[in-house]
């Protein structure tokens, strides 16, 4: 203050952490990610161009009645995750609601890398729903879990009955030594944040047996993941029966579960590139021809992804338009 008047200093505003290089860097590598693995796809598509013009050919002419069983096995994932989520919390929730949330949260999922779409908007309406973010955090990491434990379970149980189909690398030891120590190292700067972490974990596991004390909650759980992957693999297989491919339809469910779990270990909106070329790779080496490995992707993509897109991002918006996200 100087003679009654307020000297303000001016000058550059100073940069926030997310004006950062390093912050920005942080955000845009899932970008970055997704866009190389999609030019690979691209390249690697005109690379087989004729494989996949073959393909698409075979789809066209495919039997009508496998696709259309497909098309309502995909719908009826909608409604298998829908009740899953709904096993995740121990409060009742508006079944309309969140199936629209469900479908709508799959087309979200093509947006955005590794899931995020899916998750942001299930945990967008679990709050609207009236749970605490924290709640909501562990609503999400609870029907996750089952998923991906029902997922293990389904692929030990069928390679057990298909012996000699998966073949899991052989990784010299240096390397496990190697990966060992890096989680050593990475483990002691979080030493620290241990009696936070006890807390959070003290918190699921809390939620976590509230569902299940709850016959109805678990069932739903359990039931609606099981659903939801086993009727993932029956869109492939109906796919693959209806383009007249000749491998069994428990190898194809394997092949489809294998396939998409590794893929996910790549950030790729949907799983696109990643999950097609894991998918066609292992079904080459199944034993399908390589025209016909292209047709039941082409078909599962186009029956899970491209025809729903469009009214997913519909249903989103009216979601958000009217609040419930």
């Amino acid at each position: 203050m100087t003679d009654g008047v307020r000297v303000t200093r001016t000058g550059p505003p100073r940069p926030g952490p997310s004006g950062t290089p390093s912050a920005r860097v942080r955000a845009c590598w899932p970008v970055l990610l997704t866009l190389a693995v999609l030019v690979v796809a691209v390249v690697l598509a005109r690379r087989h161009w004729p494989v996949l013009e073959t393909g698409a050919g075979r789809l066209a002419v495919a039997d009508h009645p496998w696709l259309l069983a497909a098309a309502a096995a995909v719908v009826t994932t909608w409604l298998c995750s829908a009740l899953a989520q709904q096993g995740a919390v121990a409060q009742p929730l508006p079944a309309g609601r969140l199936v629209a949330a469900q479908f709508a949260a799959s087309a979200a999922n093509h947006v955005l890398p590794a899931g995020l779409g899916a998750g942001a908007v299930n945990l967008r309406f679990l709050m609207r729903c009236g749970l605490p973010a924290a709640r909501s955090l562990t609503a999400l990491a609870v029907k996750t879990a089952a998923g991906g434990i029902v997922r293990g379970t389904l692929i030990v149980v069928l390679a057990l009955a298909c012996p000699g189909l998966l073949h899991l690398p052989r990784v010299p030891g240096a390397y496990v030594a190697g990966g060992l120590a890096a989680v050593c190292l990475a483990a002691v700067p979080t030493a620290r944040l241990w009696p936070r972490c006890r807390t959070a974990a003290a918190r699921v596991t809390a939620d976590i047996r509230a569902v299940h004390a709850l016959p109805r909650r678990a069932a739903a759980l359990w039931g609606g993941s099981l659903a939801f992957a086993a009727l993932h693999a029956l869109v492939v297989i109906a796919v693959a029966q209806a383009v007249g491919l000749s491998l069994p339809p428990v190898r194809v469910a394997l092949v489809y579960l294998a396939a998409s779990t590794a893929a996910a270990l790549l950030p790729t909106p949907g799983g696109l590139g990643s999950l097609d070329a894991a998918l066609a790779l292992a079904l080459t080496v199944a034993g399908a021809p390589g025209a016909a490995a292209a047709s039941v992707v082409l078909g599962y993509r186009l029956l899970t992804v491209w025809l729903p897109l469009l009214p997913g991002l519909l249903v989103l918006a009216v979601l958000v338009r009217r609040r419930a996200l």
